[in-house]
């Protein structure tokens, strides 16, 4: 079974695909990693993550990368989104991600576009949303426990600048499949987003048996 999760940052979606992974039993990939260990390389080379041939460069990133902490900081997130909207990074990234969404007994893949360039065959689809002043919050307690000293409104303008980006990209845009399911967890605890996920997964395997 392939589960696709897309939404846009900090909306919950890597919380969940992580859950669902363990639930049923499947290897999970965040492939957000993988653009911001593009963005991460662009930075360690001196080069410009908006310049394409620097961005296409950085591709190339050693997988001991992966595992650096500081891909998940804000910096490393908006390099990510920079580098994401060009064609060639993305059509170097694809192979990667659909041989792992192709594995035999499926996987869960999550995104920003799973469901519609990565998997679209998928036999479920989770596209997860929540607002803005949610999102920001839940970045700045996380930025708090990590002991960064960085602003609630610096952290929803780069949220909303990176979904602007990430929306109107010419390449691949962060967009909703036709037949992906929106979970709106702005009211809802990560227990209950977790839970709401697994029933609407369990439903629409059950819808295409």
């Amino acid at each position: 079974m392939i589960i696709a999760v897309d939404g846009p940052t900090a909306s919950g979606k890597g919380t969940i695909a992580k859950a669902l992974a363990a639930h049923f039993g499947l290897p999970h990939l965040d492939t957000g990693l993988l653009y911001r260990a593009v963005g991460r390389q662009v930075s360690l080379n001196g080069g410009n993550p908006d310049d394409p041939a620097d961005a296409l460069a950085a591709c190339g990133f050693p997988d001991g990368l992966l595992d650096d902490p500081e891909l998940r900081s804000e910096a490393s997130g908006g390099l990510a989104s920079r580098v994401s909207v060009h064609p060639a990074v993305r059509q170097a990234l694809y192979e990667r991600q659909r041989a792992f969404a192709l594995q035999p007994g499926g996987a869960v893949l999550d995104g920003r576009d799973i469901g519609t360039v990565i998997a679209p065959e998928a036999d479920a689809k989770l596209f997860v949303i929540a607002s803005v002043p949610a999102r920001a919050e839940r970045r700045f307690k996380e930025m708090q426990a990590q002991g960064r000293d960085v602003a609630l409104a610096e952290i929803a303008a780069d949220l909303e600048a990176r979904d602007q980006r990430d929306r109107t990209r010419a390449e691949a845009p962060l967009v909703a499949a036709s037949d992906a399911v929106l979970l709106d967890t702005s009211e809802l605890g990560k227990d209950e987003a977790i839970a709401a996920a697994i029933r609407i997964v369990s439903e629409q395997a059950a819808a295409r048996r």
